[in-house]
């Protein structure tokens, strides 16, 4: 006579993994449309808005993976599912390194101007001329906001000119290799300033550059400024890129 062998059931049945694997799902859904909002509309698939809205869901999707990550851990955790509890703490973890990023961004949007026109010289910012006409067909200004001036001291007070003890020609050679390594497209160099564009990463926004050379009795002042094509904030992009930009001039130059 034969005996039959059974195995006992888990503990919890299917509904700690399939918690689990629920979260899973919800985030890759919600990575893929938080990764693909910059791309869709660098590769105009979709408009600004539309990369934003897409932004949203993918992160009100990820809330929503977290939570079933949490319910997941608790269940199997109850369940004694090692697993399954696994699997959830991963998601949670996996959604706080998600969405830590966007946090801290709109944070920052707090805390700096809601300006998208930096310069180092308020009284006679460095004009547009090669990237004028690329300027004037986009949303945004094409000379410096005067409006701009208070916040901008306000926000970033110690931002100004450098000055080096360097033959103009030298400075000037220094500042283009810098640019190009940085990958900006450089649309103009002259004897006394350089034209770039900056294009970010994610979204790819077109930021435009001019660096103006001023010889001095000892040597030469640089002026920048560093103004975004479209937005009303530029989350202190501009101001940013201008200050690493001089450092690094400096440090090239052997005046760090």
């Amino acid at each position: 006579m034969s005996s039959l062998t059974f195995k006992p059931r888990p503990r919890g049945g299917r509904w700690p993994v399939a918690l689990a694997w629920l979260a899973v799902l919800l985030l890759a859904v919600a990575a893929a449309l938080m990764g693909g909002a910059g791309p869709a509309y660098r590769l105009d698939w979709l408009s600004l808005g539309e990369s934003f809205s897409l932004l949203r869901r993918g992160a009100l999707l990820a809330v929503g993976a977290a939570g079933l990550g949490a319910l997941a851990f608790l269940v199997a955790g109850f369940c004694r599912r090692g697993r399954p509890a696994l699997v959830g703490a991963l998601v949670v973890a996996a959604v706080v390194a998600m969405v830590a990023q966007p946090l801290q961004l709109r944070e920052l949007a707090r805390r700096v101007p809601p300006i998208h026109d930096i310069t180092t010289d308020l009284a006679a910012p460095p004009a547009f001329e090669a990237l004028a006409e690329a300027r004037r067909a986009a949303p945004n200004a094409l000379a410096y906001p005067e409006a701009f001036a208070e916040a901008q001291r306000a926000g970033y007070p110690n931002l100004g000119p450098r000055r080096f003890e360097r033959p103009l020609p030298e400075v000037r050679d220094a500042a283009e290799a810098l640019a190009r390594e940085r990958g900006w497209a450089i649309a103009a160099v002259g004897e006394r300033r350089l034209e770039a564009v900056a294009t970010t990463r994610w979204f790819g926004f077109q930021d435009d550059v001019v660096i103006r050379l001023t010889p001095t009795a000892d040597g030469v002042e640089v002026d920048m400024r560093s103004a975004s094509r479209i937005g009303k904030s530029d989350l202190g992009t501009n101001a940013a890129r201008i200050q690493t930009f001089l450092e690094a001039l400096a440090t090239r130059l052997g005046e760090g």
